[in-house]
């Protein structure tokens, strides 16, 4: 309830119903200056000894960060670099970094780690603990040590700062809990910012698409454009549906839509008595697997850099 409350006020409220939280927004503006001055100018803050790329965003909710993790590391791969990625666990159950393997549980070690671990095959670390995560990728002789939602992280020194942002118009520029912004702009003069729904070639930007979707059960992989999807139920527990439910809508599915919370443990009895197909981000299908569901269908996304993002990418790296 207060979850939707916050989403109504950042997103679609006057901005006159924020005016009431702007004394806790400076309250938090002070401390997050505070927190900062520490960790870099005071306190002594982990250098590892191999570049540090941290992927982040600004604001509250989903904005692309983990499949743009998927396929920086991808590309980097392609490039024949070695690297590993650290994950921030949310919602497991470790207090130690752990290593994913292909028999990782979700629950106990974070939906997105399993995700990034299966999308990359690549070591992937998995732990609420940064710096300790980083010190362990030290033992190995890497090129990079990617950290997936890392950019608040102070503790740990980085080399690179990627910054995802969506490209859209936010009128609520105010900080928590006034708006959805974590931090403001200028406390990252260094980091490039990158737009993860935008594909023109004026400003480094990706785009996600659905590729293909595919059944859940025998593995085939479908048309988007299959009939039996013309009237689907969009199940999610991701922080941000909409860009999905676009997409979708443009193939002319007579589409419902039920999005849980970021990271929601689901259960069976979430799909009792739901006849039509089912269809489920891949980052929710690795938490809903072990349900052994019918008429389940993942979408399968892939990333569309732009000119100017692989541009960016070649320079840095």
């Amino acid at each position: 309830m207060i979850h939707k409350f916050f989403t109504y006020l950042w997103y679609k409220g006057n901005l006159i119903l924020s005016i009431p939280f702007l004394p806790l927004s400076l309250l938090f503006f002070l401390i997050i200056v505070i927190r900062k001055f520490l960790h870099t100018k005071i306190l002594k803050r982990y250098v590892s000894k191999n570049k540090v790329i941290i992927i982040g965003n600004l604001s509250v909710g989903g904005s692309g960060k983990t499949p743009f993790t998927i396929w920086l590391s991808n590309y980097l791969k392609k490039n024949k670099k070695r690297f590993s990625i650290v994950s921030s666990g949310y919602g497991s159950n470790i207090s130690s970094p752990q290593i994913i393997n292909d028999k990782s549980d979700p629950h106990e070690v974070g939906d997105e780690a399993v995700l990034i671990h299966k999308l990359t095959d690549n070591m992937t670390v998995s732990s609420n603990n940064r710096v300790q995560s980083n010190i362990l990728c030290d033992q190995y002789d890497l090129d990079y040590v990617i950290h997936d939602d890392g950019l608040q992280h102070y503790r740990l020194s980085r080399d690179y700062e990627f910054i995802i942002v969506k490209n859209e118009k936010i009128k609520n520029k105010f900080l928590l809990p006034s708006g959805p912004f974590r931090e403001p702009c200028f406390f990252h003069p260094h980091g490039k910012f990158i737009s993860s729904n935008y594909y023109y070639n004026d400003i480094p930007g990706f785009y996600s698409k659905i590729s293909s979707i595919k059944n859940s059960m025998t593995g085939e992989s479908l048309n988007i454009e299959d009939n039996r999807f013309k009237n689907s139920l969009l199940i999610t527990a991701i922080a941000d549906n909409r860009i999905i439910i676009e997409e979708l809508k443009k193939y002319k599915i007579n589409l419902q839509a039920i999005n849980y919370p970021d990271h929601y443990r689901f259960k069976k009895s979430d799909f009792n008595e739901l006849k039509l197909p089912i269809l489920v981000t891949q980052k929710d299908f690795v938490k809903i697997k072990k349900l052994n569901l019918k008429n389940i269908f993942i979408l399968e996304q892939i990333i569309v850099p732009n000119g100017k993002l692989i541009e960016l990418v070649e320079k840095l790296l």
